[in-house]
């Protein structure tokens, strides 16, 4: 049994399989702390479905689906942070155009001539195909985020545990917020590729809301959701 484990993890698609599941875990991880303690679970699920609008559209017209994912994501982010900090406005709003950004990947979908295999992997996504190329992107992309979060650590949870106060104290809430939006739009972009669109609020929300049931403390609640 040993010698087969051995023997299966000599081959490259299950290193990077590991490698990636690995990169995504971490940064997953980090960014579903401040998900769940933001109460920014719908955003999730509104990055991940424009997102997916975005790489139909690109593969439509013959780009890359992961660009296309990537600036979806982005533009998603952007647009959600213009909203401002009103959950039940920002909520309202981001409902609607999920549904027609939604509708409008599917009909992307129905329009490529082709089978469109690169677009419905991204829904259930494919970690045995990630590719050496791919896991060097996840990285880098992982890497950015975390330091970025990490330069906005204080200020931000700051921001998270008591808005009105942070913003009176002159921390700059709204560029906070936009901040870790596209944070998440980069976490959602990388994490997409490998679990998929319907995997991905899963992935961003029980490991924050699993580690706030343990700890109250921000440092302990971010290394439990990681690990």
């Amino acid at each position: 049994m040993i010698d087969q484990v051995g023997r299966l993890l000599t081959y490259d698609f299950v290193q990077n399989a590991f490698a990636a599941g690995f990169v995504i875990a971490i940064v997953a991880g980090v960014v579903s702390r401040f998900v769940v303690a933001r109460n920014m679970s719908f955003a999730v699920h509104a990055l991940a479905e424009l997102g997916f609008t975005g790489a139909t559209g690109f593969i439509l017209i013959g780009l890359s689906p992961v660009l296309g994912l990537l600036t979806g994501t982005v533009i998603t982010a952007l647009f959600i942070g213009t909203l401002g900090v009103r959950l039940r406005e920002r909520d309202a709003v981001v409902g609607v155009v999920m549904a027609f950004g939604l509708g409008l990947g599917v009909l992307f979908i129905t329009l490529y001539p082709r089978y469109a295999t690169e677009a419905f992997a991204l829904l259930f996504g494919t970690i045995t195909g990630v590719s050496r190329g791919d896991v060097l992107l996840l990285l880098a992309i992982g890497i950015g985020s975390l330091v970025t979060l990490a330069v906005v650590y204080r200020p931000l949870m700051f921001a998270t545990v008591d808005p009105e106060v942070a913003e009176a104290r002159g921390v700059p809430v709204r560029l906070l917020t936009v901040v870790f939006l596209l944070i998440m739009a980069a976490a959602v972009a990388e994490a997409v590729q490998v679990v998929g669109v319907l995997l991905i609020l899963t992935l961003l929300i029980t490991p924050g809301a699993a580690a706030e049931r343990l700890t109250v403390r921000p440092g302990r609640a971010t290394l439990f959701s990681v690990s």
